[in-house]
């Protein structure tokens, strides 16, 4: 049996009920009609408060960020590290960053974010592109990141002259050779009847200012890559499976100084530091190790000059003297940069912090002072000369061509 109710009506509902509110809604009063005057107030209004914004330069739409107070409270720095977890950039900014958070007025909370890739060109791509600019986002910068952009290479969108460093921290390292090889000073590196072998990881990575050492020398050395870090390659050299390696300070008590003290391993050089006027001058933490500079003076009788050494120079300052930092975007307020930028410059100057600080860092202060910015700034002017040797040493010596 079929109803004859239409579909529309709720169930149990009487024809009469259905359309009690149609009418219900037929008897509502209609709303009540603006007037001229009305419309034209309120289009006034919206027009006045169109020219107010554009005079004040857009501050009722855009007011000036919070960071700018000089409190952090209630806001996050958020670090892009833009390599994977577990790393030694990884370890090093998430340790400054829980420590420097105690120090930021306000207490603001810390979120390190890991987006690797693309050797950490991917994650601080992201960041030049889409970075938010009033200090509470920052970059993480490392040795990895930094030479893929001197090298120009096409799939770097990013350009540390648009950054502006926030604090920047060092490494050192030294650079040692396998006895058994022949090699019991600097003099064995040159004027050879067979070449010694360096065992590296990339010859477009950190390798890559070793490379440039050698080239500087002229020392007699050939070169096999695609170790899978410097442990390994240690270990290469005890075994005699290669002549040349180096290790950054970190490492040196553990890989270096025990085969050195037995002579199994004879340390060359360090790399020396830069120092504020620019200069190459002995590492703190290697003070009896000459440098790449006195070791070329020490082979060649003359100080070092000319379009390598000013590479190597360049290359030691952005992979060694600055290897990793804190970066903000150049449009992040002062007032939120200085704060952020101070507050570093007293983490780095506390004595409790240092000594906590001491396996983490190497020995190497952190460094935020208020110049730190210009000298960064001139260590990363990558001059095209510079760019177009280390280019052509790459292609010429090492059949590599940088995309």
């Amino acid at each position: 049996m079929t109803s004859n109710k239409s579909s529309l009506e709720p169930p149990g509902s009487t024809p009469q009920e259905s359309l009690a509110g149609v009418y219900e809604e037929a008897d509502q009063p209609e709303p009540p009609k603006h007037s001229r005057r009305t419309i034209l107030s309120a289009v006034g209004a919206f027009a006045l408060l169109g020219t107010a914004t554009t005079v004040l330069g857009g501050s009722l739409l855009n007011p000036p960020s919070s960071t700018e107070d000089g409190d952090f409270s209630g806001e996050t720095l958020e670090f892009l590290i833009p390599l994977a977890s577990g790393g030694g950039t990884d370890t090093w900014a998430r340790f400054i960053g829980t420590e420097l958070t105690n120090y930021v007025p306000g207490r603001p909370g810390f979120a390190p974010v890991n987006e690797a890739g693309g050797e950490g060109i991917l994650g601080t791509n992201r960041f030049a592109r889409s970075a938010k600019t009033d200090g509470t986002e920052i970059l993480v910068g490392t040795a990895s990141t930094v030479v893929p952009w001197v090298l120009g290479r096409s799939a770097v969108k990013y350009s540390f002259e648009d950054l502006k460093p926030v604090v920047v921290n060092g490494t050192g390292g030294v650079i040692y050779a396998r006895a058994e090889a022949g090699v019991s000073g600097l003099q064995d590196l040159i004027n050879r009847d067979t070449p010694l072998e360096f065992g590296g990881i990339s010859a477009t990575g950190l390798d890559i200012t070793t490379l440039v050492a050698f080239d500087l020398l002229e020392a007699d050395v050939t070169s096999t890559f695609g170790f899978e870090g410097r442990g390994p390659v240690n270990l290469a050299l005890q075994r005699g499976e290669i002549d040349l390696d180096y290790q950054t300070t970190s490492a040196y008590g553990s890989a270096v100084a025990g085969i050195a003290k037995e002579g199994k391993a004879v340390v060359l050089m360090s790399f020396g530091q830069l120092d504020e006027a620019g200069e190459v001058v002995r590492d703190p933490n290697f003070p009896d190790v000459p440098t790449v500079a006195e070791a070329y003076e020490t082979l060649h009788g003359k100080k070092p000059s000319g379009e390598k050494f000013e590479a190597y120079k360049t290359l030691l300052g952005l992979t060694y003297t600055y290897q990793k930092g804190l970066w903000v975007p150049q449009e992040t307020p002062e007032k939120a940069y200085e704060l952020l930028r101070h507050s570093s410059e007293e983490l780095g100057t506390d004595k409790g912090f240092q000594d906590k600080a001491a396996k983490v860092l190497g020995g190497y202060p952190l460094i935020a002072d208020t110049g730190v910015a210009d000298r960064v700034r001139a260590a990363y002017t990558v001059s095209s000369s510079v760019r177009s040797y280390v280019t052509g040493l790459l292609a010429d010596k090492y059949n590599i061509h940088v995309e």
